[in-house]
């Protein structure tokens, strides 16, 4: 959903990539010009080859769905490995994608000790002594098609009350890629916002106006009863807890640094819609 389009757009930008992956041939697919490194992030030998010779590291990683706290997670386990490897073989930038929605963890009784990882992980790679660049993401326009539509149904989970502004995953990588031109090495951090905030709800009208695929309906279940059966399943449990947040996270635009220096996003939800 992500990593595809900033590989993308760190090709075409003239960056010389190497990919680390768990599925050589997969990935080798999907970019078959690009050095392609085999490992996962929970083998810091893997980590450390893959990095030899390099200047910076991108870190795509997130929660598995059917995951539960006490399994190893990507961004806990993973990232402690991802710093040793760097400053084993001298990386200079740690660029990490997160997110804004955690910010919600603590507010209005909210805990969830997946969003506790995401900012411990944040934590230690501003603690490692290594260059950083930090995104906060708001919502990607991706959700949609990547999450929410099955057939001609958009799946929603509770009540959508705080606007969010989307962002297609092309003008992210754009981002991206411009913070990787940028010559100095100072520490940064940026919230990732689009040009319009909607509800989940707001953005669903959209998305079933623009929508051409198929004439899309909505489909709501009740916040309540997932979370009761998310006692009893890990990713009903991720679910209603993404969507509790998404959902009343009440996002500002902070994103003003971010057009300034990176540049401001181009594509609209409607027209994200009509290219799908």
């Amino acid at each position: 959903m992500l990593g595809k389009p900033v590989t993308k757009e760190l090709i075409n930008t003239g960056f010389d990539v190497k990919l680390f992956a768990r599925d050589i041939p997969k990935t080798q697919q999907l970019f078959p010009t690009v050095e392609i490194a085999g490992g996962n992030v929970f083998d810091r030998k893997s980590l450390a080859n893959a990095m030899a010779g390099r200047e910076i590291v991108y870190i795509n990683l997130s929660i598995q769905q059917n995951s539960k706290k006490s399994d190893p997670q990507q961004e806990q386990e993973g990232v402690n490995n991802i710093i040793a490897a760097a400053r084993e073989t001298g990386i200079k930038r740690l660029v990490y994608l997160s997110s804004l929605i955690k910010n919600y963890n603590g507010m209005k009784g909210f805990s969830w000790w997946a969003f506790d990882i995401k900012q411990s992980a944040i934590n230690k790679i501003k603690a490692s002594g290594i260059t950083f660049t930090i995104f906060y993401p708001s919502s990607f326009m991706e959700t949609f098609p990547y999450q929410m539509i099955r057939g001609n149904k958009i799946m929603m989970i509770g009540h959508s009350v705080a606007p969010m502004w989307f962002i297609a995953a092309e003008d992210y990588a754009k981002q991206v890629a411009k913070s990787f031109q940028q010559a100095d090495m100072e520490n940064k951090e940026y919230a990732i916002q689009g040009l319009e905030p909607f509800t989940f709800d707001e953005a669903a009208r959209v998305m079933i106006t623009n929508y051409t695929k198929s004439n899309l309906k909505v489909m709501k279940a009740p916040m309540g009863l997932l979370k009761f059966l998310g006692l009893f399943n890990p990713r009903l449990n991720y679910g209603t807890n993404i969507c509790d947040a998404l959902n009343k996270y009440p996002e500002k635009f902070e994103s003003e640094q971010t057009w300034s220096e990176l540049g401001k996003p181009s594509i609209t939800l409607a027209e994200y819609a009509k290219s799908l």
